[in-house]
This record gives C-alpha cells, structure tokens and sequence, in this order.
C-alpha cells in the first residue's frame, strides 16, 4: 500500500503513511458492525442469519449510497489483522451460516491474512465475499481458495450512468473481468442438503429508477456469459437517502412497473435462477445500524 494499486482506482497513494485513498482509508482495516445479518438472499442468511462483517469506507462512493454512514462518513473504528480474525470465529460461534464481508476491497490484503490466520484457528463455514463489483482480478487472486461464495454487485453497462453516479465510467469493463476471475475461482453454484449455498457465485442488480435499460444489459451480458452457472438477485430497495439536486430522477423510489418490466424481460429470456423481491422493499428499517456491534 505503500503506493496503492489495490482497486481499479490505482491512486498510488503511501496509505501505510497515512495518506487516504480514494476509498477514504489508510492502512489499517476499520470496520463499523460485525453481527448475525438476516436480509441477504435466503440462501445465504437462512433462518440463523449471515455472519456480516461491514468494513468502513468504499472505492467507488456511488452518490446515492444506502450505507453512506460509513461509505462516505468514514465511521468505523479500526482493528487488527488478528482480531477480525477472532470476529469470524465469534460469528461462527453464534451460530451464522458464513461469513459475510462486505465492501472490503481497499482491504484486500488485510482481509486475506484475517482469513489465513482465522482458518488455521478453526474457521469452517464458508466465506462470502460481498463486493461493489469495481474490483482488480490481480488483488481478487489474493482470496482464492479462502473464499467460498462471490456475491458481486453489477450496477451497469451504461458507462454513462457509471460516470454520473459512481464517477466511474470504466465500471461495466471492470466488472466483467472481476466476475471472470470470481467464477474461475468458485465455479457453478452448490448448495448443501438444506439447500444453503457453499460455493459459487451471485450476482445483484439494484434497479434504478429510469433503469430497466441499463438493467436488461446487465441481465444479457451475465446471462449469456454464465447462463444457468450463477444466480441473479435483482433488487427493487432502491431507497433515496440524499436528496439529488442534479440527478434528481433519483430522488424517488423504483416504481412498480419499473421493476416488473425487468422481471417480465428475465422471464422471456428463459431465467430461472434468480431471486426477486416481492412488495415494498424500499425502507431504511432495510439499512442496519452501524454502532460497532461485535467490533
């Protein structure tokens, strides 16, 4: 980290001196809540919940952020290698499906280490690596064989919105090779005899308002790479959380007809493996407090 190459951001930054990276992070791994998480997909959370470790700070600061808390805010205090190593057996102890790690790019090496240290110390359940999606295959070939389950976000194949709303134009190039190097690690989807998933991939889609566009190129371009070998997970919560002053089509929620035209698209393309969501999922109740619990 000594001049950071870590995310597609390469900022060259001297974070082991201090010095912040885009991300809005230093060296040391901050993180904001680590507790049992109920509202991933079902067969991630189950009925025990999902071991959910939220890191603080993030390399892509999309404007419309639902965890702005700690994304943007930078709450989150800081821990060693070897103690977030201790959180992952402390969930395990509490009796979580997996452990969840969500938005830890910019702590890619950091978290490769809790883990090795975590395992030798009787770490089991899978490993569930929760990302933006606008990641670096060269830092993502640090996690294999620690991690189990890849659940990536896809948020566009409109360079243009990727730009307007993650300042991120390079997103859809980005996450195509992240996605790559995920599956070539983890491979086509299993589940174990409770029907809980142990190893693939999953991949979400947030619809945005006056998204179904961007949303259906997302849905081609994953469907025809992957087909049947990986899950969807498209989301309709989209919850404004900051007023927009310039993208202001944002500052309302996803309507209904909005997202049953993404629905009605995956159906006519033969889709099968892919979660949805059923009623109003666009709640702040939906967004967990980050007060340092289990840190």
């Amino acid at each position: 980290m000594k001049e950071c190459t870590l995310c597609p951001r390469n900022c060259l930054c001297n974070r082991t001196d201090g010095e912040l990276g885009f991300c809005g992070e230093k060296e040391t791994i901050r993180i904001s809540r680590a507790a049992l998480h109920f509202w991933e997909e079902p067969f991630i959370s189950g009925k025990e919940g999902s071991g959910a470790v939220f890191f603080s700070g993030c390399n892509l600061r999309c404007i419309y952020c639902q965890n702005r808390e700690i994304a943007l805010g930078r709450k989150g205090k800081e821990v060693s290698v070897s103690r977030l190593a201790e959180i992952y057996l402390e969930l395990q102890a509490q009796g979580a499906n997996n452990i969840n790690l969500v938005t830890g790019a910019h702590f890619i090496s950091g978290i490769r280490e809790s883990l090795l240290e975590a395992k030798k110390s009787g770490l089991t359940i899978p490993v569930v690596y929760n990302s933006s999606g606008y990641e670096l295959p060269e830092s993502l070939k640090l996690l294999e064989g620690l991690v189990d389950i890849y659940l990536p976000d896809f948020k566009y194949m409109d360079k243009k919105k990727a730009q307007a709303y993650s300042h991120a134009e390079d997103y859809p190039e980005r996450a195509k090779a992240a996605l790559a190097e995920m599956f070539r690690q983890v491979g086509e989807v299993q589940t174990d005899e409770r029907g809980m998933l142990r190893k693939g991939m999953v991949v979400r889609h947030l619809l945005l308002p006056l998204g179904v566009g961007n949303a259906k190129g997302v849905v081609d371009y994953v469907y025809e790479t992957y087909g049947d070998k990986v899950y969807f997970s498209l989301m309709n919560q989209f919850t404004p959380c900051i007023t927009q002053e310039k993208h202001t089509e944002l500052n309302r929620k996803v309507t209904a007809r909005e997202y049953n035209r993404l629905l009605d698209y995956v159906m006519e393309k033969g889709i099968t493996n892919a979660f949805i969501q059923v009623g109003d999922t666009a709640k702040e109740s939906f967004i967990p407090d980050f007060d340092f619990e289990g840190v």
